[in-house]
């Protein structure tokens, strides 16, 4: 696992700013993706698991990790997270929100616990031919950390073909912007989970952000999901 400590957040704020997301480059390697993508099979992982049709999602299926999370997964989640709170932080200003967001990931945690949000919500994706996951939100409770993080387990032209990352930008009095994100393996792309600051010719106003994926046309396709605040 590479370091998030030596990526360029500089750089990263910058995408940010610019498009809602930003790409951070290959932070599992090949073996690491294997191992998290061969653990969906283990149902002792993960605490509850969700087929996507009977809920209108689209087509396939997810599972979310259980107590204690795998390690890779809780390092990730841990180590992610201060760069982007200060990101974060610095989006909420835009906004003219007060609250800002603690330095440290278990104080955010237990400020999501403390509004009964207790439940982990990093999670793997699982989608096969002809599988999508329609355009959508994560958010579980009142308290939202937004930005989320989704890292590719598998080979695109290889292990699957299709499948692409797909976000969609609502703007005020203005047609949606649709954006394409290109993955291989391991690579990791951070986005706005719910909204984001944009600055425009009468100061600052704030744009909503939806994900998805478009439908898978061969193979099998398996992602990691990081999602900083936990569940009600």
């Amino acid at each position: 696992m590479k370091d998030p400590a030596t990526l360029d957040w500089a750089g990263i704020g910058t995408a940010l700013d610019a498009q809602g997301y930003a790409g951070l480059g290959r932070l599992l390697e090949p073996a690491e993706c294997g191992d998290l993508a061969a653990s969906y099979a283990d149902d002792a992982r993960f605490r509850s698991r969700v087929v996507m049709a009977r809920h209108g999602f689209g087509l396939g299926e997810y599972k979310y990790f259980a107590r204690p999370l795998p390690e890779i997964v809780a390092r990730l989640r841990e180590t992610l997270y201060p760069p982007l709170a200060g990101l974060a932080n610095v989006w909420r200003e835009r906004l003219g929100q007060d609250e800002r967001y603690p330095p440290a990931h278990d104080d955010f945690v237990a400020r999501c616990h403390a509004a009964g949000q207790m439940r982990p919500t990093p999670l793997m994706l699982r989608y096969g031919a002809g599988d999508y996951n329609c355009l959508h939100q994560d958010l579980y409770g009142e308290v939202v950390f937004p930005l989320q993080v989704v890292i590719l387990l598998d080979r695109p032209g290889e292990d699957f073909t299709g499948g692409e990352l797909v976000l969609v930008e609502n703007r005020p009095r203005m047609q949606s912007r649709p954006h394409v994100v290109p993955m291989a393996q391991g690579e990791a792309v951070v986005f706005a989970v719910r909204e984001r600051p944009v600055k425009g010719t009468r100061g600052t106003y704030r744009t909503t952000l939806r994900h998805g994926v478009s439908q898978i046309r061969s193979g099998e396709r398996r992602t990691l999901g990081i999602i900083f605040h936990d569940a009600a």
